[in-house]
């Protein structure tokens, strides 16, 4: 394992956030569309329901995306300012099915907020592990998705928002294909 489960799911959870908006698409049109999604990621902590509560969270996703492109500076003060903003307290926590992990607002919070902090929290441990390269854009030529590699190796390219891996090798493979006819 690469960072603690709850890094890592938080990192997750923030990549497919971000990736309701990808495809030129938005996944996030309605407040039952966000509260499917925060059931989707296990979310805990009170909800609104809310139209204000459901831009607030689509306004959030621009700024996590930035983490994907960006430097280790630039990462750090992304991280800092929602942490600030937030007035995070960090606190060992066990609920549900988790044992003990961070969390470092109040169940109460605002679910953009805790949706910030969360991915803040996850940034800080990419960070500090010096492993910014795990936050990838997906290597489809025509996919905007963001992915996070967590594989060994970090031979992981593509998306899981669509078939852009397969899409890509039959593409080369088609290409490659076409090729040693024209060349035949």
């Amino acid at each position: 394992m690469t960072f603690a489960y709850d890094t890592e799911q938080s990192l997750v959870d923030m990549a497919k956030l971000i990736n309701t908006a990808a495809h030129g698409s938005d996944e996030l049109r309605t407040p039952a569309d966000l509260d499917g999604f925060l059931d989707m990621i296990e979310f805990t902590g009170s909800r609104t329901h809310t139209e204000d509560e459901l831009q607030a969270v689509k306004d959030l996703r621009p700024r996590l995306r930035s983490a994907w492109a960006a430097s280790e500076d630039d990462a750090v003060e992304l991280a800092n300012a929602i942490l600030r903003e937030a007035r995070a307290l960090p606190q060992l926590v066990k609920h549900d099915h988790w044992d003990y992990h961070l969390h470092a607002t109040t169940p109460e919070a605002p679910v953009d907020v805790r949706l910030a902090v969360e991915a803040a929290m996850a940034l800080v441990d990419v960070i500090r592990e010096k492993e910014l390269d795990r936050l990838q854009l997906c290597a489809a030529d025509d996919c905007d998705a963001v992915l996070v590699d967590l594989s060994r190796n970090r031979s992981k390219r593509f998306c899981d928002t669509g078939n852009c891996a397969n899409r890509t090798h039959v593409a080369a493979y088609r290409a490659r294909k076409h090729a040693a006819v024209r060349s035949a």
